[in-house]
């Protein structure tokens, strides 16, 4: 039998013989001589000056992700549901710690990753990741820590490494999510102006720029504060990457009836609604910068500085098809017709601004946790519908995998099991979170939940109870149907390990 091995790989070894793999001369028994690379290199290097990205303790940040760990999972088959039959998983633990272990089993396998890291607003928890100091030290500088590392520790402004510290928290956390992401997978993270820019930089290293899809807008809150000292902020942003942005197909949105209400028929053309476009661009070209005369006898000129987006003969193949609308008395600028029949398949292009009517607000979360849970026992919790319509955006696969690693109430794994019950998909979760402790006096701590572990394994369990009694009275209802055929294998709820 082969040996068990007890230490997850080390990805700093690897990285050194990816480069011995490509320059073997710049390599000398496990080591890197830099100044032979810069010679194999040659002019492909930076000078004494580059644009770049970084902050106190980044060069450790940059190792961490590399470094092995000698841990391993515990299975709880008592604390989960479907133990011998489910797919899905939850872990207890320090998620820096828990990729490390994850790199082996699912290297390149997820889809989609959703995170809601600490936005670091001053006031919440940070994970600290070096192992320099004593755990003495750490209780006296941190004086938040979990009973196995001291990993958190509060983040004030008046700390001399706030963002710093931020930096070097989530930055090893993005390698080794880059890493288990599909070749067609994508990542999106939650945050606020706090640190938004500091996640982007980080991202455009880690993902590389090219991969970066959009910055999205998440209109969070439906009212304004009449307090706020400047402005009322309602948004936060939800940063999303590819892993390779050739390989990544976005998914569209279902067409809407406000959508469709757009289309009419005002020349009753046999092919049904439609609605006219512009024909004319910013970009220049002579040979598309012609004239064109109106049914009125009206000749009609490009606008100034552009051209029409068709030659002269794809304008006549598409005038001879009625394809062109030059307005109800036919003198108008010439506009193209897109007929509603040639798009209702398709779906609808999603935008960068998500609000709260399409995608729940932080209160509709807040009242889901609630309501399924009984209290009050979670802070900010994201909507359901948020992460259903990230899910949609992932353009998930029926078998595919989805991995949140900050995961908090597990919102994600909720919306997950929502989605395979509507579409009778096989989609895996795997949720990772910190045993942070409820603080005395806390409704989660007054409703029983000692952890915030506690409080998302049991919302797996009542949220898969729900969805499973909702699917066996809709069968009831349609027996003949598999509409929610895969149900069965989403509620197989979820294996729980623990460090």
């Amino acid at each position: 039998m082969d040996k068990m091995k007890f230490e997850t790989p080390d990805g700093n070894a690897a990285n050194v013989a990816r480069i011995e793999e490509l320059f073997p001369a710049a390599v000398s028994e496990g080591k890197v001589n830099f100044e032979m690379l810069r010679t194999l290199l040659g002019d492909e290097i930076y000078g004494d000056e580059a644009y770049e990205f970084t902050w106190v303790g980044k060069r450790e940040a940059v190792r961490e992700a590399g470094r092995p760990v000698r841990k391993t999972l515990r299975p709880c088959p008592e604390e989960s549901k479907e133990w011998d039959t489910t797919e899905n998983l939850y872990i207890e633990g320090d998620n820096l710690d828990v990729l490390k272990l994850l790199q082996e089993s699912y290297l390149g396998k997820v889809k989609m990753i959703y995170i809601d890291p600490p936005y670091n607003t001053g006031s919440d928890f940070v994970y600290r990741d070096k192992f320099a100091v004593s755990r003495e030290e750490y209780e006296d500088e941190a004086g938040v820590y979990d009973d196995e590392g001291d990993r958190l520790f509060k983040n004030t402004e008046t700390n001399g490494r706030f963002h710093s510290d931020w930096c070097s928290m989530i930055y090893p956390r993005l390698v080794l999510a880059r890493n288990l992401l599909h070749g067609d997978g994508v990542i999106f993270i939650s945050i606020d102006d706090n640190e938004v820019d500091n996640l982007r930089k980080c991202c455009n290293e880690v993902f590389g720029e090219s991969n970066f899809v959009a910055q999205l807008i998440w209109q969070r809150a439906f009212s304004p504060k009449n307090d706020a000292r400047f402005v009322s902020n309602s948004h936060d942003y939800v940063a999303m990457y590819a892993r390779n942005l050739n390989a990544f197909k976005i998914g569209r949105l279902p067409r809407t009836e406000e959508a469709n209400a757009r289309y009419s028929n005002p020349d009753n053309d046999p092919r049904g609604v439609w609605m006219s476009s512009d024909i004319s661009v910013k970009t220049y070209n002579p040979n598309t910068d012609y004239p064109i005369t109106a049914p009125s006898g009206r000749v009609i000129e490009p606008p100034t500085g552009r051209c029409w987006s068709l030659s002269k003969n794809e304008f006549l193949e598409r005038l001879q098809d009625n394809r062109i609308w030059f307005g109800p008395d036919g003198n108008g600028t010439p506009r193209i017709k897109r007929f509603l029949s040639d798009l209702k398949f398709d779906g609808m292009a999603p935008t960068s601004i998500m609000m709260f009517k399409d995608v729940g607000h932080s209160q509709e979360g807040s009242q889901e946790v609630t309501k399924l849970l009984e209290a009050g026992v979670f802070d900010g919790p994201k909507p359901v519908r948020l992460l259903r319509r990230l899910l949609t955006l992932a353009n998930l696969g029926q078998d595919d995998i989805v991995l949140d690693f900050f995961s908090g109430s597990a919102t994600t794994a909720h919306a997950v099991m929502q989605l395979n019950a509507e579409d009778g998909g096989r989609r895996k979760f795997i949720m990772a979170q910190l045993p942070e402790i409820c603080a005395e006096g806390t409704e989660a701590a007054k409703a029983g939940f000692a952890t915030i572990c506690e409080i998302g394994k049991e919302r797996i369990r009542r949220a898969g109870d729900k969805i499973l009694a909702e699917w066996k009275a809709k069968r009831a209802q349609a027996p003949m149907t598999n509409e929610w055929g895969g149900v069965f294998a989403k509620c197989r709820l979820t294996s729980a390990f623990a460090f």
